[in-house]
């Protein structure tokens, strides 16, 4: 089977800010941020007592929501499994976000169930859907579950992981630099990347250690992650500036470009730039990193 890369249009994904949506002063704040995507949990940031009025806050906040920076907005839902996703799941067609995230994500009938609930519910054009990567079951039905963004109607864009539950099941040790944790990490990169779905990185809970965020942001780059889960809004510039595009890397990749569109190298598959050889391959992620690039720009000028 021929797969599609990117399947769904270049976003910027690098910094995803999670804000309790029972929070009034988070809800008025997250407006003001320069992060890429914000989730309003309804899961684990809210008490069961609170639930309700989370919901009405959220309502509340989404009738007066600017939806004209570009900025994504999800929701977390909690599970269907439970009293409140049903209900959760009404509040997302009020407030149709551009997501909803489904927690604890175990195998393609929990992403295939909410998808048919919301075109049962005429919400066709309605919210995609994000998967929470954060069970043992989940991590070996990461293909299966990727796949339901390729069937027919399939709303799955993005993978986002979450060690916090996941440490907690399996007691896979909460170590800096994660090296017990990469395995699994890379697996969900590469089930992503297979049916073209984005994948975000997990929180880091310390969000005081700025070194230490530095480095996890680091490696979740070079492991291929779009960006990264956020819990506090100082983590925003950073995670940006390392998920973004560099001055250095947009200047590779217009030459890059530049090499393929020269009249000389017409129909080359295969060309020389500083004594490197390039293939194709390289001039198609070019074009993806300068567009990237673009996005990048554009935000900061509507910021």
């Amino acid at each position: 089977m021929n797969r599609t890369p990117h399947h769904h249009p270049l976003r910027l994904r690098r910094s995803v800010l999670t804000v309790p949506a029972v929070n009034a002063r988070a809800l008025a704040k997250s407006a003001t941020l320069e992060c890429d995507a914000i989730i309003f949990d309804l899961e684990d940031s809210v008490l069961p007592e609170k639930k309700a009025e989370a919901r009405a806050a959220l309502a509340a906040h989404f009738g007066k929501l600017d939806r004209s920076s570009g900025r994504e907005h999800i929701i977390r839902i909690n599970s269907l499994d439970g009293p409140d996703g049903a209900l959760d799941l009404e509040t997302v067609l009020d407030c149709m976000p551009d997501a909803v995230l489904l927690p604890k994500v175990c195998e393609p009938q929990d992403v295939l169930t909410v998808a048919d609930w919301f075109s049962e519910a005429g919400a066709d054009d309605g919210p995609r859907l994000w998967a929470m990567i954060e069970t043992a079951a989940g991590l070996l039905n990461l293909a299966a579950i990727a796949e339901t963004g390729r069937t027919h109607g399939g709303r799955l864009d993005c993978f986002v992981v979450g060690l916090n539950d996941l440490r907690k099941e399996t007691g896979i040790a909460d170590i800096p630099g994660r090296p017990f944790l990469v395995p699994l990490l890379l697996q969900v990169v590469v089930a992503a990347r297979a049916s073209g779905l984005d994948v975000i990185d997990a929180v880091f809970n310390d969000f005081a250690d700025v070194d230490g965020f530095a480095a996890e942001c680091l490696q979740g780059r070079q492991m291929g992650f779009d960006g990264k889960m956020l819990i506090h809004p100082a983590q925003i510039t950073p995670a940006n500036d390392a998920y973004g595009v560099s001055e250095a890397e947009a200047a590779e990749a217009l030459a890059v470009v530049a090499a393929f569109a020269a009249p000389d190298n017409a129909g080359k598959a295969v060309v020389s730039i500083a004594g490197r050889m390039v293939e194709k391959l390289h001039a198609d992620q070019a074009q993806r990193t300068i567009a990237k690039a673009d996005l990048i720009n554009e935000r900061k000028k509507n910021a």
